[in-house]
């Protein structure tokens, strides 16, 4: 017993020393924590009410009261930021939850199945492909209405067949294994085998996969609200402020540099942490440290 707890804290100092040795995983981690810790700040404080509309103030540079400057309406820029990080995080990690939730068990069943369940998985798979997340969210919305609801259907929709695509390739290169064959020759059934054997190896594929798909999300989110498709005003978004700053670039540019640098970094951070996720758990990088 001792023996396997002091295995297990190598495996974590291991893996904790890799990731620190990662300058990908750092500086990924260190401006998706910002960025997440900038969300969670704006719960409970942000430097202005941006729902209140201070018409005196409009326009106005960014100085030492307003960070960033204010808008059209005289709220405060860096304050709608912040909640604009707490709506992109929200329906990303949403509309990823509902394509890991619903693609993963999919493509671990088509796997484990074969024949015609495996078919009839790659045949939906290229029926959602057809289409995107932004012409989802335009039949939707024309059904139920504009909205972050709408957009998170859309996205996660979206998500499903990426997820099942590769929760199926991974799967099936694990089933041909000895172990895989031991487990069945004791007796245990397609779905315990992917619970005990399947899915924790698979688990690093789908954390990758799964941050990829974040940075997707806000990607989508921002296009989605900048169409008038995803948050709806008044709640702030940052692809709407984008929408809101085309008219204005040339008097105000600070309007669209912000939101737009907020979109720039917060996907740059989230790529950056998958590919050093990647590069940790990919066996040639830990030989190669």
């Amino acid at each position: 017993m001792t023996g396997a707890v002091t295995h297990q804290q190598h495996g974590w100092s291991g893996f904790i020393r890799r990731a620190l040795s990662n300058r990908s995983f750092v500086i990924g981690l260190f401006i998706t924590l910002i960025v997440v810790a900038m969300a969670v700040i704006s719960f409970f404080w942000t430097p202005f009410d941006v729902a209140k509309l201070v018409v005196a103030d409009r326009m106005q540079p960014p100085s030492s009261e307003h960070w960033f400057g204010t808008d059209h309406f005289g709220r405060d820029v860096a304050s709608m930021i912040m909640i604009g990080s707490r709506n992109s995080i929200a329906v990303a990690l949403v509309a990823v939850g509902i394509g890991m939730g619903i693609g993963v068990p999919l493509g671990c069943w088509a796997a484990a199945r074969g024949g015609w369940a495996d078919e009839v998985l790659m045949r939906f798979n290229d029926v959602v492909f057809a289409f995107p997340a932004l012409l989802s969210a335009v039949m939707i919305t024309a059904v139920f209405g504009p909205g972050a609801i709408n957009a998170i259907i859309a996205i996660g929709i979206f998500n499903i067949p990426v997820f099942a695509r590769v929760a199926r390739a991974g799967a099936l290169s694990i089933w041909p294994r000895e172990y895989i064959l031991a487990a069945r020759a004791s007796g245990k059934g397609p779905a315990r085998i992917t619970v005990e054997h399947i899915l924790p190896n698979i688990a690093n594929l789908l954390l990758v996969q799964g941050t990829i798909q974040f940075a997707l999300g806000i990607l989508a989110e921002a296009g989605l609200s900048y169409v008038g498709l995803g948050t709806q005003p008044p709640m702030p978004s940052w692809g709407r402020m984008l929408f809101d700053a085309q008219t204005v670039m040339m008097v105000a540019p600070w309007l669209a540099l912000f939101p737009g640098c907020a979109i720039l970094l917060t996907v740059l951070g989230l790529n950056l942490l998958g590919d050093g996720i990647s590069d940790i758990f990919d066996p040639r990088a830990r030989r190669r440290a």
